[in-house]
């Protein structure tokens, strides 16, 4: 099955290395646009909407996995950059595409 799976192109997007995004999962709503995240390095980092996709990101609940960008000056912090819905995140977590520490799938 493994097999098939490999030659499938996936479609969704992936945190991309280079600008150093990371996978997260949603451990505590705190009101807003901000919430606790726990990162896949470990890290438990204060998250936000940016502004502009406060729309288009409608409801984050808590254990729902998500793509992060932590911010260059403070690492504590972070912007969301993706959140993944409940069968998109059951699909990478099928193909072992989330790290160990955040496959809560």
């Amino acid at each position: 099955m493994n097999g098939i799976i490999d030659d499938v192109s996936i479609r969704l997007p992936l945190p991309k290395k280079n600008k150093n995004e990371i996978f997260a999962v949603v451990d505590k709503r705190l009101g807003g646009s901000r919430m606790d995240v726990s990162c896949a390095d470990g890290k438990t980092r204060l998250a936000r909407i940016p502004g502009g996709k406060r729309r288009k990101i409608k409801r984050i609940r808590i254990g729902d996995l998500l793509i992060i960008k932590p911010w260059e000056i403070q690492d504590e912090k972070a912007d969301i950059v993706f959140h993944y819905r409940k069968n998109q995140a059951k699909f990478l977590s099928r193909i072992d595409k989330i790290p160990e520490e955040i496959d809560i799938f």
